[in-house]
């Protein structure tokens, strides 16, 4: 049976958090707004290549373990590529806890395309430099295989779920001022990670990523990362540049 979830239940939880935020913070506790920018050479994720060069800027609010954010990428080719997400988090020790809304359609139907998103739950857990995460689509589109077309090939009905999967593994050390962290990302079953001919268990992403923060000015240093990825689940391999403001 497939889940249906609406993108109002997210975005009614997050107007609660911004309502009570304020009163909240009054008890002691921080509250936080982060904003954040990225720019990369190529959007790349999880072993899927998903555009071309990208901005892609965020911005978070957070107070006592609880976030929400929204991120977005657009890429710079005329009608290209425009990411909208928004994500509810939870993080307690090294555990953390979120659910997002993937939105991948474009600027004009976030309200009226509601097949167009994907809900996943996500669990993380960090010790040290050690990073774990597993992350399953549980509703919106994330089909296993059309059902029914129109006469111009459009989609009408879809198939159950699959409840795509991606788990994820990454360890940061230091070699001579540079942050060098391997990751490791499979999905355990047929999904969204998997190119045309592949099925099963597989690799969706192993990764290397160098980063360092190049000194412009004495009191301004610039962020970057160069990042190595092959995804044998699509037999693809990337090479990404990235600049984090």
């Amino acid at each position: 049976m497939k889940i249906k979830i609406s993108w109002r239940t997210l975005l009614c939880a997050a107007a609660m958090m911004i309502a009570a935020a304020p009163a909240i913070a009054q008890d002691g506790k921080k509250f936080e707004v982060t904003p954040s920018a990225d720019l990369v050479s190529s959007y790349v994720w999880r072993g899927v290549y998903t555009a071309g060069a990208s901005f892609q800027p965020g911005v978070t609010l957070s107070y006592a373990g609880l976030s929400l954010g929204a991120w977005g990428s657009t890429d710079f080719l005329d009608g290209g590529t425009n990411e909208f997400d928004i994500a509810l988090g939870y993080s307690f020790g090294n555990v953390s806890l979120g659910v997002t809304d993937y939105w991948w359609r474009g600027r004009d139907a976030f309200y009226t395309d509601k097949g167009s998103h994907l809900y996943e739950a996500t669990i993380g857990y960090g010790i040290g430099n050690l990073s774990l995460q597993w992350n399953t689509f549980f509703a919106g589109d994330d089909d296993k295989e059309v059902l029914e077309r129109d006469a111009n090939e459009n989609p009408l009905k879809y198939g159950d779920n699959q409840f795509s999967t991606y788990v994820e593994a990454s360890y940061a050390f230091d070699v001579q001022g540079v942050t060098l962290t391997p990751t490791v990302g499979i999905s355990p079953w047929t999904g969204i990670y998997h190119g045309a001919d592949k099925t099963g268990f597989g690799f969706s992403q192993l990764s290397l990523t160098a980063s360092k923060s190049l000194k412009i000015t004495d009191s301004f240093s610039l962020p970057v990362f160069a990042q190595a990825i092959y995804s044998p689940t699509t037999e693809k391999a990337f090479m990404v540049f990235g600049i984090n403001f």
